[in-house]
């Protein structure tokens, strides 16, 4: 793997780690459980929609790059059909549109396919929020996470990189925002996070579907970082 950019290692922030993180981690599992009991007719109705619509098993699983660089198996709402590409970000697929079902545009736009993530908060493999978790294909990414500080934390369902231009933001500036979230979350930040994406998620902001929508992003990301 080639470094796209020169990054700084960072040790983190030792208060985070011997504080605020084992309180955040509690209120991962106290939430998560809660949420995962009142959605289950949600995800239920979901489920079989994704089923008829794409032809295939309802939950998508794939490789994604966790905490200390240690895969894990993620969850997802199907959203696309069984004939597109594995372990390939959507953002770097050519005609993504094709792939996508019907009811899988409404799902990702409501950022409803990203509802069984919650199983992966009360296992411990992720968070409510902390840096996007992402394909093993990623390496460049991967790489400046690693050099700077970013894969020390949990990945989270949303980011500080997720409410500062979601598909829109480059991948060199995506490290940057996890770094600076590395090094100085907290219940304030988090809050301030999951406000954000509620917000984004009403106003479907950010979203670019597939590698020749992402043309343009650098110049989108200038008007919504």
């Amino acid at each position: 793997m080639r470094d796209v950019v020169a990054l700084r290692v960072h040790p983190g922030n030792a208060k985070n780690a011997g504080g605020y993180s084992s309180f955040k981690r509690c209120l991962d599992v106290l939430f998560s459980l809660m949420f995962i009991i009142a959605l289950s007719p949600v995800m239920l109705v979901v489920a079989v929609l994704a089923a008829i619509d794409t032809k295939g098993s309802p939950i998508f699983v794939q490789d994604r790059m966790g905490r200390f660089d240690t895969p894990f198996k993620i969850y997802k709402f199907r959203t696309m059909s069984v004939q597109a590409p594995a372990n390939v970000a959507t953002h770097k697929l050519e005609n993504a549109d094709k792939y996508i079902s019907r009811i899988g545009h409404l799902l990702r736009k409501m950022s409803l396919d990203e509802l069984p993530q919650l199983f992966n908060v009360l296992k411990g493999d992720m968070s409510f929020v902390g840096p996007r978790p992402v394909v093993l294909s990623e390496r460049d990414l991967l790489r400046m996470r690693h050099r700077n500080g970013a894969s020390r934390v949990r990945p989270g369902i949303t980011g500080l990189a997720q409410v500062s231009g979601r598909d829109t933001v480059t991948v060199a500036e995506k490290a940057r925002l996890d770094s600076v979230y590395a090094r100085s979350y907290s219940l304030k930040e988090d809050v301030s996070i999951l406000v954000k994406t509620a917000m984004q998620v009403v106003h479907s902001e950010g979203i670019v579907e597939g590698a020749n929508a992402a043309i343009s992003a650098p110049e989108r990301t200038r008007h919504t970082a």
